[in-house]
């Protein structure tokens, strides 16, 4: 039975966005879609990660009923099922916006939440282990201005200096009560009474802490320094959490809590002062958040690099500009 001439007649499908006029006029800031599931590897890194994407446009017409979504969604396939993102790469995805929007839109962002496995070595063992590390990644072409901004979450151990000095002066005084003053000091039990919990009746309190980092990058370098910037904040706190664990390890741990007492003002000016190193990074903004263990609430410290026009330090987590 020959087909009738219905079947062989492409079907128009109504687009109502791109036909239909806004019942209400009004230029819209960002338009887009959220939580886009796709993966992610980076340039020079090889590892495959999952990623929620967001990918939005202005809409500059007032009485335009919508944008193109499902272009997004096809540039954002493109891009990260075919290549490693870079900055390079992400700037070209978000012309793909804009050009598939032409007199619609004239700013285009898109922006990639991830977890970053690392392989860590232990402290004192031969053991390692997997961290992941939180990333995000914001890029923005706005009237032809590009704009990079990296996101990373470090945690870390943070002992209390208070709490130090105050177990120190308990260990004392439990020294004075037990050691009587005029007598001589025997060594064998002043060392058996150091290593007993008898001996060091306070500890000072610690507890998990995190670095909130968001870096805006230099555009010309053509990778994402997640690593190394982890690395450079690992580096400056000294008592980043650990994965593989033995005694041995643990002891390490100990010691580096120990030699590194932090309020977190003295974290935040310890991360301050490491980025300001880096050349790669424009702008920063960063919190330190100490989970206490002493009470419910965190303690916490902003700090910003200061540049004119840049980050301004809002305490509740936001970066603003």
């Amino acid at each position: 039975m020959a087909p009738s001439n219905h079947e062989n007649t492409a079907r128009v499908l109504p687009d109502i966005a791109n036909e239909a006029r806004a019942a209400l006029a009004g230029a819209l800031d960002w338009v887009g879609m959220g939580e886009i599931e796709m993966p992610v590897v980076l340039a020079g890194d090889g590892g495959r990660s999952v990623a929620k994407v967001n990918a939005f446009v202005n809409l500059t017409q007032p009485d335009v009923r919508g944008i193109h979504m499902s272009r997004l969604y096809l540039h954002v396939d493109k891009m990260l099922s075919n290549e490693p993102a870079s900055p390079a790469s992400l700037r070209r995805l978000l012309k793909d916006f804009l050009d598939s929007h032409a007199g619609l839109s004239d700013r285009a962002m898109v922006s990639l939440r991830f977890e970053h496995l690392v392989r860590r070595k232990a402290l004192a063992s031969d053991n390692s282990g997997w961290k992941a590390y939180p990333v995000s990644i914001t890029a923005v072409m706005d009237r032809g201005h590009f704009a990079l901004e990296l996101g990373l979450s470090v945690a870390y151990s943070s002992t209390c200096p208070c709490s130090a000095a105050l177990a120190r002066q308990l260990i004392q005084e439990q020294f004075e009560a037990d050691f009587a003053a005029g007598k001589a000091l025997d060594r064998e039990a002043v060392l058996a009474w150091l290593g007993s919990e008898q001996g060091i009746r306070a500890t000072p309190h610690s507890q998990r802490s995190h670095a909130e980092v968001k870096l805006r990058l230099v555009p010309s370098f053509q990778d994402f320094p997640i690593v190394e910037a982890i690395d450079r904040i690992e580096d400056a706190l000294k008592t980043p959490v650990q994965t593989a664990v033995k005694r041995v390890d643990e002891q390490a741990f100990a010691l580096l809590n120990g030699q590194n007492l932090m309020f977190c003002e003295d974290a935040a000016r310890r991360i301050q002062s490491t980025l300001r190193k880096d050349e790669r990074i424009a702008d920063f903004w960063l919190r330190v958040s100490h989970l206490e263990s002493l009470h419910p609430h965190d303690a916490v410290a902003v700090a910003t690099k200061g540049v004119a026009g840049g980050y301004t330090a809002l305490p509740d987590g936001l970066a603003a500009r």
